[in-house]
């Protein structure tokens, strides 16, 4: 037998899902003694990018930590092809694996006590407890939404309609209400199967043996507080876990290397740092905005662009653009923009090193998409944000960054839908240049060191993730204990 713990990790597809799996398996590995094996789901569209990520080549060679992939999943024939559902196809395609993930943990010699599962995984929680592991839910996110989520079950249907129907804020307990501008599909279709289905698997998820959360109590008092109330068992604050950087680490690819060399030449604080993740897109009219935007803003900048997508918010989510596809940033970009702006800036096509960009002394500001990977990121680097949410729980995150936390101003979009190009300017000059943006950049500095001391020895995330890994020894001595007395018997 084995002494250490084995703990299954299970990551649904999306880069933004894998990253903090991936760090808090690392952590479970170097700081707990556990065995880790981290599974991770993948489409027939995601399954090259995901299988060849920088993310996973770094944790190759940790010892006591595995990754298996599963077979790429295509369920894009069970989707409304006019209206095809995110949640839903991550849904889909996570029950798909299920059988896979299954007979790989049967076949292993030394097959693992504990199940952790981010929200989308929560349908693995009944195979888990018939396996005998204990089981546990990661929310890759803040604990505002977490505590929504944990409270969902408990809304009456005349609260939903109030909120769809009449716009009214849906009330929390402990929490900031949800406002209707920043509202979720899942909460404003009290009728419909999306949110029949998330408020079953809200259900499901509190019957877990515990919550884990990527944030920390420093940062979010409040609604840390609230979810441990609406919580069946504990909850474990256990963030922020981001993506990170050694300092001995080479700069590797012809972007890698061009953008931070560049970065090494300009002053400290003086660039802005533009990127919508990993699946955010927009449409042409609204890239065309951005880029005269920043035109006008006179401001240094690195901006991540992507190919325009008409109403489609998450259009890269799963269609991640290609290298070597033949495109080039000047196919998506206003006539004569990149020359123009040769001397102030970096145009790259679909991906940059965002960690160390947001690391950089000359970075001093970020125009971000509101997930949460990148949030953490950019307040553990302590850098000011320009809050632009576009899809899933990024409204709610944009509201806590620019109302209650301080450290990001917020874009606002005129009729059409499309956020105009002064607007632009002037959001952007508000976080570089004006006293603003002194001040929350002073703010963002303040979490930043206070999530730094968070994770430290005997720190709130730190003792958090101290007791869910006691508890899962506790069941390993219980699930060991009953299979000595079975042998007995």
């Amino acid at each position: 037998m084995t002494t250490k713990t084995h703990a299954a990790l299970l990551a649904s597809p999306g880069l933004g899902h894998l990253i903090p799996t991936v760090e808090l398996g690392k952590r479970l590995t170097t700081h707990h003694g556990f065995h880790v094996t981290i599974f991770v789901v993948t489409t027939t569209t995601d399954s090259s990018e995901t299988t060849n990520s920088p993310i996973l080549q770094q944790i190759s060679n940790l010892n006591g930590l595995g990754i298996i992939f599963t077979p790429p999943v295509d369920v894009s024939d069970k989707l409304d092809p006019e209206n095809p559902s995110l949640g839903l196809r991550i849904t889909l395609t996570m029950i798909e694996s299920l059988p896979f993930i299954r007979s790989q943990i049967l076949s292993m010699k030394f097959p693992p006590s504990v199940l952790i599962v981010d929200l989308f995984g929560f349908m693995a929680l009944p195979m888990a407890r018939d396996l005998d592991m204990s089981t546990y839910v990661f929310f890759a996110t803040n604990a505002w939404f977490s505590a929504v989520t944990m409270y969902l079950p408990s809304i009456t249907n005349q609260a939903f309609s109030r909120h769809a129907n009449n716009h009214e804020p849906l009330l929390i307990p402990g929490c900031e209400p949800v406002r209707f501008e920043d509202t979720l599909e899942t909460f404003v279709s009290p009728w419909g199967p999306i949110h029949e289905g998330y408020v079953n698997a809200a259900r499901i998820v509190l019957s877990a043996d515990g919550i884990l959360m990527n944030t920390w109590q420093g940062l979010e008092p409040g609604a840390t507080k609230a979810a441990t109330q609406f919580a069946k068992g504990p909850v474990y604050p256990v963030g922020p876990l981001i993506r990170t950087v050694e300092p001995e680490e080479k700069r590797e690819g012809e972007n890698e290397d061009l953008i931070l060399s560049w970065l090494d030449r300009q002053p400290d604080e003086s660039v802005i740092y533009l990127s919508f993740g990993s699946g955010g897109t927009m449409s042409e009219g609204q890239m065309r905005e951005l880029a005269y935007g920043l035109e006008l803003s006179q401001q240094r900048f690195v901006w991540v662009v992507r190919q325009p997508v008409q109403g489609d918010a998450y259009g890269a989510f799963f269609d991640t653009m290609k290298d070597g596809d033949g495109s080039k940033v000047e196919d998506y970009l206003p006539e004569g923009f990149v020359s123009r702006t040769k001397d102030m800036g970096i145009c790259v096509l679909s991906w940059a090193p965002q960690t160390e960009i947001l690391k950089h002394p000359a970075t001093g500001g970020f125009v971000t998409h509101c997930g949460w990977n990148s949030v953490l990121e950019s307040i553990l680097s302590g850098v000011p944000m320009v809050a632009w949410p576009l899809y899933a729980e990024q409204k709610m995150n944009a509201t806590m960054l620019s109302e209650e936390l301080g450290v990001a101003v917020r874009a606002t979009a005129a009729e059409g839908g499309v956020v105009c190009r002064e607007e632009i300017a002037k959001l952007i000059r508000r976080v570089m240049v004006d006293e603003e943006g002194v001040a929350i950049r002073v703010k963002v500095k303040e979490y930043k060191l206070s999530g730094e001391k968070a994770l430290s020895e005997f720190g709130s995330s730190y003792e958090s993730l101290c007791q869910m890994a006691k508890a899962c020894e506790f069941h390993d001595l219980n699930r060991s204990s009953k299979e000595v007395k079975a042998k007995g018997a």
